[in-house]
């Protein structure tokens, strides 16, 4: 180890004696890098909207996911018909004897009218399949629309050029209406018409018919973000070293595209949940007796006009979760971007 020249020791003694000079080394904090993460994660503690409804979402896929649980310890189940069970519950008109739909200390939310099911549990259900189809079918458009984004802008010329025509298509689509007259075709694929379709084969066509048509917004706006990128430096680089191709997609082009995924995907899932209670709603999705946020709503749509009771939970329920889902999105763009002023 080298000793300080006489030069050096005289100027640390003045400097101890004026005062101490502040050092980088010597505080973590000040000579820690701050990745883009980090600082977007800064940015996103920073929004108090976010954070509320960050909270609220997770509370939903909380409850979604327990509820089972949540169920079992509330000592009911969504498919046995309580009214029609136990005597005192409904009146002779089959709507619930007691006010606001039957709401007391046994039924928290009441119970259903005609058939006497608890709404409570019926909720948390409908909840957890709602969730369940919207969350698997975002994943699954996002995949799909990432691989064949990225294919296509990276590659161009007769590739690009059909696969912006496909994605022109789709998005002419009416989707609501082609959903409507789609359906029963998808089920047909898989069963008899005379059949009744499962529940599971109906949640499995939501979610790839929601899939099929939903991949070419994200696929559509990553291929433009992929032709601006194969031009930049880096991608020339990696090109001259001899990097393939798989490498250029996953280690240069791949991490670059992380923000708008992300951000696609937090936009799409609400309005997934919105198009499968809506088709729910329009009796081509999920049906009744399975609980599902779209059923419910159906359901007391039909007897609003005596108690609007029935219809408070499921759709207030769905309010909220969609309005805090796409408040998140919002925040969570705002925390990626760069120039957010927020």
């Amino acid at each position: 180890m080298t000793l300080p020249t006489p030069s050096a020791a005289a100027s640390l003694e003045v400097t101890d004696e004026i005062g101490s000079i502040p050092d980088s080394s010597s505080n973590p904090k000040g000579s820690e890098s701050r990745s883009p993460g980090r600082l977007a994660w800064k940015r996103f503690k920073r929004d108090r909207t976010g954070v509320i409804s960050a909270y609220i979402v997770i509370f939903f896929f909380a409850i979604s996911i327990c509820a089972p649980l949540i169920a079992k310890l509330y000592g009911k189940n969504p498919y046995e018909q309580y009214g029609q069970e136990k005597d005192g519950l409904l009146n002779d008109f089959a709507f619930p004897v007691k006010p606001n739909g039957g709401i007391d200390s046994n039924f928290w939310f009441g119970i259903e009218p005609q058939l006497g099911r608890d709404v409570f549990t019926f909720l948390l259900y409908g909840i957890r399949t709602s969730l369940m189809i919207a969350t698997a079918a975002t994943l699954l458009t996002t995949v799909v629309g990432v691989v064949i984004g990225i294919t296509a802008g990276y590659l161009g010329g007769r590739t690009d050029y059909f696969v912006g025509r496909v994605i022109d298509i789709l998005l002419s689509f009416p989707s609501t209406l082609f959903f409507i007259a789609f359906m029963p075709v998808v089920y047909g694929l898989f069963i008899p018409f005379s059949d009744e379709v499962p529940t599971w084969l109906r949640a499995t066509s939501l979610i790839l018919v929601l899939s099929a048509f939903g991949w070419a917004s994200i696929a559509r706006l990553l291929r433009g973000q992929v032709l601006g990128l194969r031009e930049r430096e880096f991608v020339e680089a990696a090109k001259v070293t001899g990097a393939s191709s798989r490498r250029i997609v996953f280690k240069e082009l791949l991490p670059n595209l992380w923000t708008p995924i992300l951000i696609q995907s937090t936009l799409m899932l609400p309005a997934y949940v919105t198009a499968e209670a809506g088709l729910a709603f329009l009796g081509v999705g999920i049906k009744d007796p399975t609980p599902d946020w779209g059923v419910m709503i159906q359901r007391g749509a039909g007897f609003y006009a005596d108690d609007i009771t029935f219809m408070i939970f499921p759709g207030v329920s769905m309010v909220i979760f969609v309005l805090a889902f796409n408040l998140l999105g919002d925040s969570v763009r705002d925390a990626l971007d760069p120039k957010s002023k927020r």
